[in-house]
């Protein structure tokens, strides 16, 4: 896998839709905030999609210099998910692995 490109991390996770607003919050004060004090982070952001039966998608996407900036954020296993104390309470579906994608122009 080559590292010499910008790297796109994305994650996502499922909450209540009456927890959506907090839970975006959160994670904008956790996770990205994180992310975007990380060297090597270009952006971040958190996307939101509404679900049947009153649940919300929540998506974080961030852009990296390279796969050895975002060990700076994730640690050694850059796949595994990171996540922080009170996900628990807000989380009802997760993505346990993220996903990498390189962009190539």
């Amino acid at each position: 896998m080559s590292d010499e490109h910008n790297v796109v991390r994305m994650w996502r996770g499922v909450v209540r839709t009456a927890d959506r607003d907090e839970y975006v919050d959160y994670v904008e004060r956790t996770g990205v905030e994180e992310y975007r004090s990380t060297p090597g982070n270009r952006d971040a952001w958190t996307l939101t999609r509404e679900l049947p039966n009153g649940l919300t998608e929540i998506m974080t996407v961030s852009r990296w210099d390279s796969l050895e900036s975002i060990r700076g954020f994730a640690g050694d296993d850059i796949e595994k998910a990171v996540y922080y104390p009170d996900d628990d309470r807000f989380l009802v579906e997760r993505d346990d692995t993220v996903r990498h994608y390189f962009q190539r122009n």
